[in-house]
Parts: structure tokens; C-alpha cells; sequence
């Protein structure tokens, strides 16, 4: 795919020569800014960040790479903040930045596009699910790796950085992305109702500082990826997230209390 992408107002223009079945299959970038939906309630922080210096020359280094002919995935790269609502979040999961493999970044962490075998990461993470509560979580994905069902009930899995090139991880870090999803973050930690985040990894952890653990409940353990899953001192398989944040969320639910039998 390649193409030029410019600041038109709140959206871009591209020239696109690239066949609409190559893209299809790839699961490329959108080269459109009004490709990439979000809720409402996250539109004034995301309108304010592409206005801003960071956010052009965020629009015009993707513009570049896209047209040196790159690879960049995935197609909506707000696509959390389109599925959930500032005002929906119950659970924020933070990742790094999206899969590097074709077809496999549908915009969400951790997710994996339908069809796409599952990841490791994402295989020790349905691991530790039926360990921690015994029975398939009521939000459990079915069938394959695909999280859609989790955003659009609350659970924000937001990248810290939103695109990708193929096979270069964390090729576009440091770009500008970390700055609008800081901003998601605490504008979570802020406004947002008592939610839990997870954060897994040391550059999830890296974020703690930016939300307000008097509101919220902050889970840390060793991120899911087999080189850190079981390794001590937080090993993610046993880490028991999943039920406590369970417990907590049925603590802070709307009206106050536990419900009845809990």
C-alpha cells in the first residue's frame, strides 16, 4: 500500500494505487484519518491531539512510511476508542503496540483478527482465565482470539502505541501515539467510574503513575508472553487478576455494595 497522507481539516487525503483485495487481505492501515471512528466522548481528546504538533507529525511520518511502500497494521488504530466509551470502561488492559503479522492487529491489545491462530501471549491469557475462575468467563471470546465482544462491553485494551510496521515491533514507538494514549489514560483515571486496570509488564507497569489508585483497583504481573508468564517475582499464570477484579467491579457497581448473594 502506499499513498501520501496530509491534514485536511479533521481528515486526510491519500493516493491509494494499491489493489482493494491486497489491502483486504493484508489488513493494512487506513490512510484516511476519517477511517478511524471513535466514541463521542473521546472525540474532544483525539481532535485536540491531530491538531497538535506531535499529532501532525505523526499524520505526516505515516504518510511517509505508507508511501515508501510499508506495511503498517492495523487498519483503525482508535479502533478501542471507537468500541468503548470513556463512559463504558470498566477494565483498561494495556498492551505495547499491535501484532506485526499480516491479518493479524485488528486495533485491539491482545486481539487477534477472526481466523488468526492465537498468539502465545494471548493463549496464556484464555489460560489463565479458566484457571482463575473455573469456568469460561462470561465475556470469553468464541470462536478464536477475537476481543471484540470484551471492548464493546467495557474492557478498553488500548495499545500504548497504535501502529506497526510487518515484522518490525515497536517500529513506530516513540512517534506520538504515546501521547495520546497517556492522555487516554488519565483521562480514564480521571472521569472515568471506578474501573480496574491490568497492567502486565513492565511497560504497562511504566504507567502507573498516571492513574489515581485511591479511585481505581491497579493489577500488576509479569506480562503474558511464555518468556515471562510463570518467571517470579509476579508470574502472570496464577496472578488471580481476573477474579479479583471480579470481586472489585461487583464492590463499585452502580448503587454501591455488593449485590445480593456476593
Amino acid at each position: 500500500m502506499s499513498g501520501t497522507l496530509q491534514p485536511t481539516g479533521p481528515g486526510l487525503v491519500t493516493k491509494d494505487s494499491s489493489p482493494a483485495s491486497d489491502r483486504a487481505v493484508d489488513q493494512l492501515l487506513e490512510s484516511d484519518l476519517a477511517a478511524w471512528p471513535v466514541a463521542p466522548g473521546w472525540q474532544p481528546l483525539v481532535t485536540e491531539f491531530f491538531q497538535s504538533e506531535v499529532g501532525r507529525d505523526l499524520l505526516d511520518f505515516l504518510g511517509q512510511r505508507l508511501q515508501a511502500g510499508a506495511r503498517v497494521f492495523p487498519p483503525q488504530p482508535l479502533r478501542a476508542l471507537q468500541l468503548t466509551a470513556p463512559e463504558s470502561v470498566r477494565v483498561v488492559i494495556l498492551g505495547q503496540d499491535p501484532y506485526h503479522g499480516r491479518g493479524q492487529a485488528e486495533g485491539l491489545a491482545f486481539s487477534v483478527a477472526p481466523g488468526v491462530p492465537l498468539p502465545p501471549s494471548l493463549r496464556n491469557i484464555f489460560t489463565e482465565l479458566r484457571r482463575d475462575l473455573g469456568t469460561p468467563f462470561p465475556l470469553f471470546p468464541e470462536p478464536g482470539g477475537s476481543l471484540v465482544r470484551w471492548a464493546r462491553q467495557g474492557v478498553l485494551l488500548l495499545n500504548t502505541c497504535l501502529t506497526v510496521e510487518e515484522g518490525q515491533p515497536a517500529s513506530h514507538s516513540g512517534r506520538g501515539w504515546e501521547q495520546l494514549t497517556d492522555a487516554v489514560i488519565r483521562q480514564v483515571s480521571k472521569e472515568a467510574a471506578p474501573a480496574v486496570f491490568m497492567l502486565w509488564g513492565a511497560h504497562a507497569q511504566g504507567k502507573r503513575a498516571l492513574i489515581d489508585a485511591s479511585r481505581h483497583l491497579v493489577l500488576m504481573a509479569n506480562h503474558p508472553s511464555p518468556m515471562a508468564a510463570l518467571r517470579p517475582p509476579l508470574p502472570f499464570i496464577g496472578c488471580g487478576h481476573f477474579s479479583r477484579a471480579r470481586a472489585w467491579r461487583e464492590q463499585h457497581r452502580p448503587g454501591g455494595g455488593p449485590s445480593p448473594g456476593a
